[in-house]
């Protein structure tokens, strides 16, 4: 098995890469570096800088003999979508679906593909799980949704095994706060810093927080499992943002006051998934609560700091 890792130098994709190398996977992987970080680049794997909407990944294919894709490399910004869907086009819909031919012409056997909670939109019903209906809010949510429908047909058409995974909120050490950082990192950064960060709306706001070891756990699981499944991937727990805060301030020994601001358009006011089905279709569960998930994770951007 040869493992090909797309957006390896970035957040999930390198936390994914460091285990595969780990436990003695061939692994390749292909970054373009706009948002992951060469810092990031595990020595034990090949690299590319090549993005996945470039040709130019044909040649990785042809010389590497992949037989696995896990697909991280995306556009991930709700509000960078909102501003210019177009991008979210190119690097989320183009760039998976020249992806997928990459696989079907060098006979790659499965590949799995990450979307998103934002494919649900304003909940119906809590927790989601993956009957809910799709109602993406966002240009975001709409560009990871697509390609759902191109694994399906791949599968269908030319006998592409796939998972898909529908991740809750991810967090964990290389999370940039300032690139493709969510709340967490965002929030961290600041904190340590001394600095107040900012709630957006009233803090009542919940999500679903999961951390980055149990996604890359999913992810390994799925090389060998879940084949043609649709999962989410999540802690099943609802928190509210301001419970988030206060809970990051006790970890800190800090009593920061945050700075509220007018809530942004294209955010979500409530949302966690239901992981019932991961669990039973890929004996796979979360094992770190938001408290130790938030002590490792402080204890890494500490360590950089």
């Amino acid at each position: 098995m040869k493992v090909l890792v797309t957006g390896g130098a970035g957040f999930i994709g390198s936390n994914i890469v460091d285990c595969l190398v780990e436990q003695g996977y061939q692994t390749v992987i292909v970054d373009n570096l706009s948002q992951g970080k060469a810092e990031n680049i595990n020595q034990g794997a090949e690299f590319y800088q090549v993005d996945v909407s470039s040709p130019l990944i044909n040649g990785v294919f042809k010389k590497e003999g992949i037989t696995h894709v896990i697909h991280h490399a995306a556009q991930i910004d709700v509000q960078q979508s909102l501003r210019d869907p177009l991008f979210d086009i190119k690097n989320n819909i183009t760039g998976t679906v020249n992806l997928l031919e990459c696989c079907r012409k060098y006979n790659v056997k499965k590949i799995i593909y990450p979307s998103s909670a934002a494919v649900y939109g304003e909940p119906d019903y809590l927790p989601l799980d993956e009957c809910h209906p799709l109602k993406a809010i966002s240009p975001y949510g709409i560009s990871k949704h697509t390609p759902e429908h191109y694994l399906r047909a791949y599968q269908e058409l030319y006998d592409l095994d796939y998972t898909i995974f529908r991740y809750a909120n991810v967090y964990g050490p290389r999370q940039d706060p300032k690139g493709e950082g969510g709340v967490i990192s965002i929030f961290v950064d600041k904190m340590l810093a001394g600095e107040r960060p900012v709630i957006f709306g009233d803090g009542e706001q919940s999500r679903d927080f999961i951390y980055v070891r149990d996604i890359v756990e999913a992810n390994l699981k799925a090389l060998s499992g879940a084949g043609g499944k649709l999962l989410n991937i999540s802690s099943k727990i609802q928190v509210t943002v301001n419970e988030l805060y206060q809970l990051i301030n006790k970890i800190l020994g800090s009593d920061l006051e945050p700075v509220y601001q007018k809530e942004r358009k294209g955010d979500i006011r409530h949302s966690y998934l239901d992981n019932s089905r991961a669990r039973a279709v890929l004996e796979w569960e979360p094992l770190y609560d938001l408290s130790s998930g938030l002590k490792e994770t402080l204890a890494y951007y500490r360590s950089i700091s």
